[in-house]
């Protein structure tokens, strides 16, 4: 009796034995046609400068001449007349 080896453990056995062909170079280091995970790093830059500006923001709106322009600004914008 004869074992037949299944068909995908064939293949694996040829692909492994089988010399890559001349027009496809060996991988020598990163893929960098590879697009794999680029929108979540580009969503964790964009958030990460968001968070940048926002601090920079709250230190500017925290100083003391910038409150008082912003409060003659609502005044006036509440006064009638």
């Amino acid at each position: 009796m004869t074992a037949i080896a299944h068909p995908e453990v064939r293949d694996q056995d040829q692909q492994a034995t089988q010399e890559p062909p001349a027009h496809r170079a060996v991988s020598q280091g990163p893929d960098w046609r590879d697009e794999t995970g680029a929108q979540t790093a580009e969503y964790g830059i964009v958030t990460l400068a968001a968070v940048g500006f926002a601090g920079v923001l709250a230190v500017i709106l925290a100083g003391a001449d910038v409150q008082g322009l912003l409060l003659g600004i609502v005044q006036d914008a509440l006064s009638f007349g």
